[in-house]
């Protein structure tokens, strides 16, 4: 259950804390992502996605710098790095552009696959 809208409304900045708890329990999909600060890409991303229709309910940011746990867990090599969730299974990693076109490629994609647990 995915929504095209012209933006996305909703967005979420998780922590080591909460994350696995809110990504069980939130319906839909939800795209994960890691960036840092001090990335020219990351602080793109964060500007950009949220105005992209992309079929996904939100976005949940994460913070690569204070977020050791979920960065070992999830196997974070560069940044920004972008995985799928959909009610709380796991549909893996995204590795495509930051375009509209080709991440909603990617997130069809991702979704085709068979889903796992949470790292």
């Amino acid at each position: 259950m995915g929504i095209t809208a012209s933006s996305i409304a909703c967005q979420s900045e998780l922590t080591d804390f909460d994350a696995d708890r809110l990504l069980l329990d939130w319906p839909g999909t939800s795209l994960l992502i890691f960036t840092s600060i001090g990335c020219a890409s990351c602080r793109w991303a964060r500007q950009m996605l949220p105005d992209m229709a992309l079929p996904v309910a939100r976005l949940c940011w994460i913070d690569a710098a204070n977020s050791g746990g979920l960065v070992e867990r999830y196997e974070v090599f560069h940044l920004p790095a972008l995985f799928v969730v959909r009610d709380g299974q796991f549909f893996g990693a995204l590795h495509s552009r930051l375009s509209t076109a080709e991440l909603n490629a990617a997130i069809g994609a991702a979704l085709a696959n068979s889903p796992e647990e949470l790292p």
